[in-house]
């Protein structure tokens, strides 16, 4: 479907692309005003390419630093996978699961869950989405909120990885599989 809708706006070309194509190229990555911090780390070539543990290590950390309650969380997935040698772009988009739409319900349930396992009552604040209510609030709440959200991280990014890992080798098992039925 993707295909067609491709195709119908003349982008032919883009709908047969595989994912690896759609990777930037090493000239891109060092000409990125984003990227320029990280120097020559980021031009190794592991960092960009789709494997079943840089996709799964990626997935691992992009959950887990969509749940960070900070400014950066985009250097930090970037940095995070330099480190670990996880895939980059993958790494660094998954962070936009906390987007404006999403953060007060996540944060608020992280929140919770911090309160929870620390033992505190959650306060009964008002909650507003807006910055100034959150700096404001910050002094009530930012200890639990904070291990809420590490321990959320933390989850998700292990699910993510084990998710990842484990449909990636069933997908080679069934094409094994298949080719050897072919065979016979």
């Amino acid at each position: 479907m993707i295909g067609h809708v491709l195709y119908d706006f003349g982008h032919q070309r883009d709908a047969q692309k595989t994912p690896q194509e759609w990777v930037p190229t090493p000239g891109k990555v060092r000409q990125s005003r984003s990227l320029r911090i990280f120097g020559s780390w980021v031009e190794d070539s592991n960092l960009w390419q789709l494997s079943r543990h840089t996709t799964a290590k990626a997935f691992g950390i992009g959950l887990y630093c969509a749940m960070l309650p900070v400014p950066g969380q985009m250097i930090i997935s970037v940095a995070l996978a330099i480190v670990f040698t996880a895939n980059v772009p993958l790494s660094f988009s998954l962070i936009f699961i906390t987007n404006p739409l999403t953060m007060p319900a996540i944060y608020y349930a992280a929140y919770r869950l911090g309160a929870w396992v620390l033992g505190k009552e959650p306060l009964d604040i008002e909650f507003e989405a807006s910055w100034t209510w959150f700096v404001q609030s910050l002094d009530n709440i930012w200890w639990p909120l904070l291990v809420g959200s590490q321990l959320m991280g933390v989850m998700l990014g292990v699910l993510g990885y084990w998710m990842i890992d484990t449909m990636w080798r069933n997908a080679v098992r069934r094409q094994w599989h298949a080719r050897r039925k072919r065979r016979q």
